[in-house]
C-alpha cells in the first residue's frame, strides 16, 4: 500500500517516510480511507491522512516520527515558549519528534503585528514543522485552561517568568505574583486534567554563594542573594510538598548555570531589545557598536583574574537537556528530581571577553566599576548527575557560544525587530 522511502536512526527513534499511493483516492476526492496502518514488529501504528490534500499529487506523510516501541511522542505544552531558552527548546523537541504546544505573554519575547512569535515562526522554518502557538498569561487561569481543553497535552516544560534581577529586587511583589502564582495556576490546571509530568526551569541561583565548588545537586539551597532566585528557591520547596501529598507528580528541576549562544542557522536567539541580564549580548551590542563600552562589575574578586566565573553553558546544550530530562519522565517515575545542567568548567568575565575578541575578530572596550551588591565571586556546576541519570552532557565549547551568538547578532542587529512587529520593544 505505501513505499517506505527513507529510514533512519534518528537518536533511540526510528524516522519513517511513507508516500500513500493515488489510488487511495476516488477522482472526486473523497477518502476511501482517513487513516494509515503500519505494522511495526507487533504494534500497529496508526497515523491519521490529512483530508485537504490535492488528489493528482501522492500524498507524503513526510518524517512521521515513531519512538523504538511504535508510538508517535506525545504532545509538549512549553510555556515561555517564544523565549530565549524556551524556542531553541522547542526546536530540539520537534526534531526529537514531540508535538508542541506553546504559550507566551511576551514579557521577555517579540511579537509581530499578527501576535505570534516571531522566534517561534523562525523555529518552523528551521524545522519544517508546526508549532500551536497561544499568546497567553499564566495569571489567567481560564485561558490556560482553554489551551489544555483543546489539545491533548502529555506534558509541560515550564520556562515563562520574569528573570530580571536588578527588577525582581526592585519589584518584588511582581515577580512574587507572576512567578509563583502562574506557577500554581499552571499546576492547578495540569491536575484538573490529568495530567502530572513536568519538566521545571529552575536555576543555579537556588545555590545562593556556594560554599564549596564545584556545585552539586547536594549542595544546601535556600540562602539565595536576589527575590528572582528566591522565586525559584520558593517554587522548588512548593513542588516538594506538591508531590509529597500526591505521588501522581512527575517532575524534574532543571537547575542551569549561565545560558549563552544561539541556534547555528543564526535565525533564533536571545533578542537584544528585551532586558537582558546576561553578559554575551553586552559583548555582542558593543561588538556590533549598539553600546560604545562593556562595563565589568569588580575585578578584586577571589577568582584568578579577579573578575566573577560563572558556567556558560550553549543554549543548544540546554535545549536538548530538556528533551532528556522529558525522555526520563516519559520512561521512569521520579517524582521530584533535581539536575544541574552546566558544563562544569568556569570561565571569568575577562576569558570571555578574550574569547569573544579572538573568535569573532572584534574589540569589546571596557571599563571596570565596583561590585554590583549581591552579585556572587564564582560559580560553577559539577553536572555528573544528569550525564549518570539523564544521559546528558554539555558538548558545545564556549568559542562555539561566541561564533553563534556573533552570528545571530550580525544576522540580526536589531534582534527579532522587523517592519512587522509592532511598536512594544
Amino acid at each position: 500500500l505505501f513505499s517506505l522511502q527513507t529510514f533512519t536512526m534518528v537518536g533511540s527513534v526510528d524516522r519513517f517516510e511513507c508516500e500513500i499511493e493515488n489510488k487511495w483516492f476516488s477522482k472526486n476526492g473523497a477518502h476511501q480511507m482517513d487513516k494509515l496502518t503500519i505494522q511495526i514488529g507487533a504494534k500497529d501504528v496508526s497515523i491519521d491522512i490529512p483530508t485537504d490534500e490535492a488528489v493528482e499529487q501522492p500524498l507524503k506523510l513526510s518524517s512521521i516520527i515513531i519512538d523504538m516501541t511504535g508510538e508517535q511522542k506525545g504532545t509538549v505544552l512549553v510555556t515561555g515558549g517564544a523565549g530565549y531558552i524556551g524556542s531553541h527548546t522547542v526546536v530540539s523537541l520537534l526534531e526529537a519528534g514531540y508535538s508542541v504546544v506553546a504559550l507566551d505573554n511576551f514579557t521577555n519575547s517579540v511579537n509581530s503585528a499578527k501576535n505570534e512569535s516571531v522566534a517561534l515562526k523562525r523555529v518552523e522554518e528551521i524545522t519544517g514543522k508546526k508549532v500551536h502557538f497561544y499568546r497567553c498569561d499564566l495569571l489567567d487561569k481560564d485561558a490556560v485552561g482553554r489551551i489544555f481543553a483543546a489539545h491533548r497535552i502529555d506534558s509541560v516544560i515550564h520556562f515563562a517568568a520574569l528573570k530580571a534581577v536588578g527588577e525582581s529586587m526592585s519589584n518584588p511583589l511582581l515577580y512574587y505574583k507572576n512567578n509563583m502564582i502562574g506557577m500554581i495556576n499552571l499546576l492547578e490546571v495540569m491536575d484538573s486534567h490529568g495530567i502530572y509530568r513536568m519538566v521545571f526551569s529552575s536555576s543555579c541561583t537556588v545555590y545562593g554563594e556556594p560554599e564549596r565548588l564545584p556545585i552539586t545537586e547536594e549542595n544546601p539551597t535556600g540562602n539565595v542573594t536576589n527575590v528572582y532566585g528566591r522565586t525559584k528557591y520558593f517554587i522548588e520547596e512548593m513542588l516538594k510538598d506538591a508531590v509529597r501529598a500526591d505521588p501522581k507528580w512527575n517532575i524534574i528541576a532543571l537547575r542551569y548555570f549561565n545560558p549563552v549562544g544561539a541556534h547555528k542557522s543564526g535565525l533564533i536567539g536571545e533578542d537584544p531589545t528585551k532586558q537582558f541580564t546576561n553578559l554575551m549580548p553586552y559583548i555582542s551590542q558593543v561588538a556590533i557598536g549598539k553600546k560604545d563600552v562593556l562595563t565589568i562589575f569588580g575585578n578584586d574578586y577571589d577568582t584568578p583574574d579577579g573578575t566573577g566565573v560563572r558556567d556558560y553553558v550553549h543554549v543548544m546544550d540546554l535545549a536538548s537537556g530538556h528533551v532528556a530530562a522529558l525522555n526520563k519522565l516519559d520512561k521512569e517515575h521520579l517524582g521530584l528530581k533535581m539536575y544541574n545542567l552546566g558544563t562544569g568548567k568556569g570561565i571569568s568575565v575577562l576569558e570571555l571577553i578574550q574569547t569573544f575578541e579572538r573568535v569573532n575578530k572584534v574589540k569589546i572596550p571596557y571599563v571596570i566599576q565596583a561590585r554590583r551588591a549581591g552579585d556572587i565571586s564564582s560559580m560553577f556546576a559539577n553536572a555528573t548527575l544528569a550525564e549518570q541519570e539523564l544521559g546528558w552532557k554539555a558538548v558545545h565549547s564556549v568559542e562555539e557560544m561566541c561564533e553563534d551568538f556573533w552570528r545571530w547578532q550580525t544576522m540580526n542587529p536589531s534582534g527579532y525587530k522587523t517592519e512587522q512587529a509592532n511598536g512594544h520593544h
